[in-house]
């Protein structure tokens, strides 16, 4: 089985087992996706729900967020950690989308990258799920079951995409990516997976081809 082919079957084991899935993360607007996306490194995507129904309410819009008080931001978001650094990028990269680009978050790569705090993970689900483009979100969960399943080789993140975009239909991207997390929380946890009765069983590469 190529690798194309075995991305084929886990992508149509993975719809029938997860058919519906979106980003974990609560957001209305751009903005609001990136900023929740910035709150989400080294946090579980849980208590930035709970932080950001808050502050969605306080900041609501990129001027709100571009003229907050450093300290007072810090304290909104400190229970997502590393509140200093994230809200020091979170006030620069809206003052960016204002000089730079309107008002409006960028909806290129290259733009989203110019943005301080913001890398690969959060402008590619920026791009899938605001703009509906191609895009392969590479975090944990992507990391460690493409490697599992034998998509991938690599523990780079930025290899990773690279190798997926190579397999992955650009219309199944964002889908697999979501699915993945899906899969990766149910399932193939990180400690212990649940390899008997797993839909990826068979062939998956941890377990070999049955």
């Amino acid at each position: 089985m190529t690798k194309k082919e075995l991305v084929q079957t886990v992508i149509e084991r993975l719809k029938a087992k997860y058919p519906d899935v979106k980003c974990t993360l609560d957001y209305t607007t751009p903005i609001e996706m990136l900023i929740a996306t910035q709150l989400s490194a080294q946090c579980t995507d849980a208590r930035v729900n709970i932080v950001t129904k808050d502050l969605f309410k306080k900041y609501k819009n990129v001027y709100d967020f571009a003229n907050a008080d450093y300290d007072e931001l810090c304290e909104d978001i400190r229970s997502t950690g590393f509140y200093r650094n994230k809200a020091k990028n979170i006030i620069a990269a809206a003052q960016r989308i204002i000089d730079v680009y309107n008002g409006e978050v960028p909806d290129t790569m290259e733009d989203l990258l110019t943005l301080p705090g913001t890398g690969r993970k959060t402008a590619n689900l920026v791009l899938g799920d605001i703009f509906k483009k191609p895009a392969i979100v590479v975090d944990t969960h992507c990391i460690r079951l493409s490697n599992r399943i034998g998509l991938t080789k690599n523990s780079d993140p930025v290899k990773i995409e690279s190798d997926l975009r190579k397999i992955v239909p650009p219309e199944e991207s964002l889908g697999l990516c979501h699915r993945l997390v899906a899969h990766g929380r149910a399932v193939c946890n990180a400690r212990k997976p649940m390899c008997e009765g797993c839909i990826l069983n068979g062939v998956c590469k941890k377990v070999g081809v049955k």
